[in-house]
């Protein structure tokens, strides 16, 4: 059964470990140690290579007692700052928080720790199950950097369940947009604004004459846009000769993302010639759009799975990015389905010791589905 005092402790152990994007060495070390006590088998890939991190993902693997095709089962390893000397705090009535003066973690250890407490609970009761594959990664919050490196090849599920997502059990996006992360750097030309302004390229104003051509927010019912940041200029006497534009967009559409980015690089083409100013460009799409079927066999085996252990079920698109995206591209079906965790990205995230377990309820109905 799952135990509500076990996933508490896991779960706070967990958020003590500092596990930043890029530096998840001691929370690997932690978690592989966990999967191999649990009689899994674990290897670790080499995306530390090649994102220049400190660890790589995790991929731990349980032969099935039970027929059935294999089930894949992932969660991240990092957090988003502040995060570092996190202290999970239980409160009286089973709310979990962190001080206050960190984010608490549960984005994304709430789903490591009840993917292990439905492992724990199987292996303590001897439940038939599945062939299982869990899967977890490194660097997701910078847009999926480690599950973009991952070897598909290695996984055998086409199925998956990616916990990853706000909310009580029983929530599940069956569809995330695509995210295209940009940055425009416009050189111009440095001279003294006092004396002779005449001679200088306002890299600035270009960017800004760019940035006014813009629309920003909703394009559309499916697509957003947005200008984050804009840095440039060393000092007020000074006609400043670079400026440094980024900003993101998202489309449930990848065909719409792909051309509202040609758009937005006309715009600032335009911007830098009317000024004579020359520009770089570089862009990264971090998640690719996908939607899964109500009726495909992820969806109603999550069904399945919340009706028996009686969370309920919601089926929402989500314009957030997770590791889904990834799987998709690779021919992995899965939903991101709720894992416990609120207020996610901010000093007043939190969980709750009851939906821990009930979000474990339904992980481990899954893992033993028939």
């Amino acid at each position: 059964m799952i135990r509500p005092d076990r996933i508490t402790q896991t779960f706070c152990s967990l958020t003590k470990i500092d596990s930043p994007s890029f530096g998840e060495r001691t929370m690997a070390d932690c978690l592989t140690a966990r999967l191999k006590r649990l009689g899994l088998t674990v290897a670790e890939d080499d995306a530390a290579e090649k994102t220049h991190g400190t660890a790589g993902n995790l991929l731990a693997t349980l032969p099935g007692t039970q027929a059935g095709e294999p089930l894949l089962f992932a969660a991240h390893m990092d957090t988003v700052a502040p995060a570092l000397g996190k202290k999970a705090i239980v409160h009286p009535d089973g709310t979990i928080t962190s001080d206050g003066t960190t984010v608490l973690g549960a984005d994304d250890v709430s789903g490591l720790a009840i993917i292990l407490e439905a492992l724990e609970s199987i292996k303590e009761d001897t439940l038939p199950h599945r062939p299982l594959e869990i899967l977890f990664t490194i660097a997701e919050e910078p847009y999926d950097c480690g599950s973009e490196v991952f070897d598909y090849s290695k996984v055998h599920a086409k199925e998956a369940y990616v916990l990853d997502l706000g909310g009580a059990a029983g929530g599940a996006a069956y569809a995330a947009p695509t995210i295209c992360s940009f940055t425009f750097e416009l050189t111009g030309k440095a001279a003294h604004a006092g004396f002779a302004p005449q001679e200088g390229i306002h890299a600035v104003a270009a960017a800004a004459l760019a940035v006014s051509k813009l629309k920003m927010g909703k394009l559309d019912e499916e697509t957003t846009l947005n200008i984050g940041t804009i840095q440039g200029g060393t000092a007020t006497n000074i006609v400043p000769d670079k400026c440094t534009v980024s900003g993101e967009l998202r489309s449930y559409s990848h065909q719409t993302a792909e051309r509202v980015l040609q758009n937005v690089i006309a715009v600032f083409q335009d911007a830098a010639k009317t000024f004579g100013a020359s520009y770089r460009f570089s862009s990264r799409f971090g998640c690719y759009a996908y939607e899964i079927s109500k009726n495909h066999p992820v969806v109603q085996r999550y069904a399945a799975a919340c009706q028996a252990t009686g969370a309920k079920l919601n089926l929402f698109r989500t314009f957030g990015g997770s590791d889904a995206n990834q799987f998709a591209k690779h021919g992995i079906s899965g939903l991101v389905i709720s894992s416990a965790m609120y207020r996610c990205h901010s000093c007043e995230e939190y969980t709750t010791v009851k939906d821990l377990q009930e979000a474990a309820e339904v992980i481990q109905k899954l893992m033993t589905a028939k």
